[in-house]
């Protein structure tokens, strides 16, 4: 645990909180599901215009890490990375389902993944993590600040009217508010993004099928 703690710390500093490149043409949702040991890792691309599915890798394994709180990425990373290794198309854009700044060492799978790749990542979680926020509009697009400590390490995000937030971070060359327009223009149904969405049920599906 203290060496993954130290690579955490050590990568940190590698994190850029800056739009770097130009808008991404494709967009890839990432999710891994489990059963026990097994494990089933997902990375679906987007084309980030018409948000139809260019193409698809899910890789089947074994965990190798144990379940910690703040760790979370080491048991996920491996696989998602053999995952992206198989995609035909480079994506522009990494939607992890998880946190990126919005951690306890500001280090989130999504800054994990960013910065191991060079790809500009964001974090969309179901749940806050770390911080808390403000009064948040009913309305779809409304947003407030995730605050912990003195830091601004997210956004909860309204992505349809009257549904729950989801919680927005920077995972890596991008800033919080393109993450949080990313993350709008990904959700124009749903409460959770397109890419999300579609990840999450193709690694259920090949835990399923593997």
């Amino acid at each position: 645990m203290q060496e993954a703690v130290a690579v955490q710390e050590k990568l940190r500093g590698l994190v850029e909180v800056a739009d770097v490149g130009t808008t991404p043409q494709y967009v890839a949702g990432l999710d891994v599901a489990y059963d026990g040991d097994r494990l089933a890792a997902a990375v679906v691309l987007l084309d980030a215009t018409t948000l139809e599915e260019v193409d698809r890798a899910v890789v089947r394994g074994a965990t190798a890490f144990p379940y910690i709180p703040g760790l979370f990425a080491f048991r996920e990373v491996p696989a998602l990375l053999s995952a992206l290794a198989e995609l035909t198309i480079r994506p522009g854009l990494l939607v992890c389902d998880g946190q990126g700044l919005a951690h306890p060492r500001r280090f989130g799978l999504a800054c994990h993944l960013g910065v191991l790749t060079g790809i500009p990542a964001i974090g969309v979680a179901k749940t806050a993590y770390v911080g808390t926020h403000g009064a948040l509009g009913i309305a779809r697009g409304a947003t407030a600040e995730l605050v912990d400590g003195d830091d601004v390490v997210g956004a909860a995000v309204r992505t349809q009217d009257g549904v729950k937030p989801v919680y927005v971070s920077v995972g890596h060359r991008v800033t919080l508010a393109t993450a949080v327009a990313q993350v709008l223009r990904l959700a124009p149904a749903y409460r959770l993004p397109e890419t999300t969405r579609l990840a999450d049920r193709a690694c259920r599906e090949g835990l399923r099928d593997g």
